[in-house]
């Protein structure tokens, strides 16, 4: 795992990644609905237009256990290694970290030295994970500065208060609680950071009794799913500031912040309205030291003849857009919007993040129009837009179509071949489980779902949602060695300079560099010796 070189995968700035290699295989996570006692799966899907096998399963890995329910997923590193104040850039983004949201348990996944074949290496069971962070039900993962950042929707009992907990990035042990005064913070989600700000900011679904068998009317009707997102200090790790979307707005779900480290600003969607079913993106931004929170896209619902609505609702006559999930370009000019209940994926041009402007639509599936695919104009789509990753070019979008089984089930998923372990019929056009439910668009769609898929991530080269955080603001250096110390300038502030200057020496001339990484050493273990520290040996030292 440890490198000599950094990761190239790893980059100081969105504008040198989004100058990368494109990606060519992606990871896609699929789920057994059929309760049939047989694992989900990891499949690896083809995405490279010039192979043979472009848009085919090409490999899959099984869970060891059936009912995990895999949701979420991501890296073990990627470029917030290269954060000045906690650096390991001697790590490679190589594992895919992939947590049960029902069962709690976490899996390791390496992708060496195949990526089409990823093994399982570690699994990390729900005891463990309720005994050392308290927490269950895990659900967003980022690579951070100071190693995997988890967020976790319940307590161990299934209740209240969820929150995010920390893995170690080498040795995947699990760390404990992150937060250190939650404040009023009492329902999680997904998270997001503003790093050159030393800012988190974290949103509501709900508690894991009050979703686990499918959203329930009475909670969501009385306003008790989430409505609010968190600010914290990030290194302080402290609660800030809550900012309340107002009673109306349900299920505050997605944080996209700006990928431009320079900007404080990101988008966040509101599921649904109390009001009218209708689903909002939210803009939060910063103003004089302060955070502010405004509504900048409003998505109406949509009439519907009651016979061909779920049972949740029949009442209501409409078809609720039900945004659930959202991403933003590399480049920050535009945003992703998937409208999971009436079957739409939006393109908002963002440039200017308080006036959107809608570029772009395709329908495609959909609860009551499933609107089929225009390579398959006579087969009605299973599921819609829900899950969106954006290539790192910002050329292609890549969606799934299952938000989480027992909501699935509850607004009318019709289930069709292609599931985890599936065969599907012959003219299916795909592998079994071909992407199980993934569409890829050119701004096209060129791939038919038909299964039920959730997370979906580049491999190799690739840049995940929530998969790399920039520094840019923060670094004068172009690029960090893999040779550096592991300091803290909060801890060991007087060597503040020196290392500074050995990043700029190390990017510039290795061996030059490498002399002056010897003469920082030798100032952290004289700097040890005159705190009581005289024993400092091994690697450590």
């Amino acid at each position: 795992m440890a490198r000599w070189k950094p990761d190239p995968t790893f980059y100081p700035s969105p504008r040198l990644a989004m100058q990368g290699q494109p990606e060519s295989l992606a990871y896609v996570a699929t789920l057994n609905t059929n309760k049939d006692g047989r694992p989900d799966a990891m499949t690896v899907v083809d995405v490279n237009p010039e192979s043979p096998a472009y848009g085919k399963m090409v490999g899959k890995v099984n869970m060891p256990k059936a009912g995990d329910e895999l949701h979420h997923f991501g890296w073990n590193a990627c470029s917030s290694a290269l954060c000045p104040y906690a650096p390991h850039p001697h790590i490679e983004r190589r594992y895919l970290v992939v947590p049960g949201l029902r069962s709690s348990r976490i899996h390791i996944l390496d992708t060496k030295p195949d990526p089409r074949e990823p093994k399982i290496v570690k699994v990390i069971e729900p005891e463990e994970v309720m005994k050392r962070a308290r927490y269950s039900r895990p659900h967003t993962v980022h690579c951070g500065p100071e190693g995997i950042y988890m967020s976790a929707l319940g307590s161990a009992e299934g209740s209240g208060p969820g929150g995010v907990f920390l893995l170690d990035c080498e040795s995947f042990d699990v760390l404990g609680q992150w937060e250190v005064d939650r404040g009023p913070q009492y329902l999680a989600y997904d998270f997001w950071w503003h790093l050159g700000y030393d800012t988190m900011i974290s949103s509501e679904w709900g508690t894991p009794d009050t979703f686990e068998d499918g959203l329930k009317p009475e909670v969501l009707l009385s306003g008790k799913y989430g409505r609010r997102i968190h600010i914290w200090d990030l290194r302080r790790r402290r609660h800030q500031q809550a900012l309340d979307l107002g009673p109306e707005q349900q299920l505050i779900f997605e944080l996209r912040a700006a990928h431009d480290p320079t900007k404080a600003y990101g988008f966040v969607n509101a599921v649904a309205s109390l009001k009218d079913l209708s689903s909002s993106v939210w803009l939060w931004h910063r103003d004089n030291g302060n955070w502010n929170i405004r509504k900048v896209i409003e998505i109406p619902a949509e009439p519907a003849n009651p016979a061909d609505l779920p049972p949740m609702l029949k009442d209501f006559k409409v078809v609720a857009p039900f945004v659930t999930d959202i991403n933003l370009s590399m480049d920050d000019r535009f945003l992703y919007v998937s409208c999971w209940g009436s079957g739409e994926m939006r393109q908002y041009d963002v440039s200017d993040p308080t006036n959107p402007r809608l570029t772009g639509s395709v329908r495609i599936g959909g609860v009551v129009r499933r609107a089929p695919h225009p390579k398959n104009p006579r087969t009605p789509l299973n599921g819609a837009p829900q899950m969106v990753e954006v290539s790192r070019d910002g050329r292609r979008v890549y969606f799934t179509n299952s938000l989480y089984s027992a909501v699935d089930d509850g607004m009318a998923l019709r289930r069709s071949a292609g599931d985890a372990g599936e065969e599907p019929p012959r003219d299916a056009g795909c592998n079994p489980a071909h992407c199980a439910g993934t569409c890829a668009c050119d701004w096209r769609c060129s791939k038919s779902a038909v299964g039920r898929a959730e997370e979906f991530a580049h491999a190799g080269h690739a840049l995940r949602r929530g998969g790399d955080h920039f520094w840019l603001r923060l670094l004068s250096s172009g690029s960090l060695s893999p040779n550096l110390p592991r300091l803290c300038h909060e801890t060991i502030s007087p060597l503040r300079r020196g290392f500074d200057k050995l990043l700029t020496v190390l990017a510039s001339d290795l061996d030059a560099g490498l002399a002056l990484s010897k003469q920082v050493a030798a100032l952290i273990i004289e700097r040890a010796k005159s705190n009581g520290s005289h024993s400092i040996s091994g690697p450590d030292r």
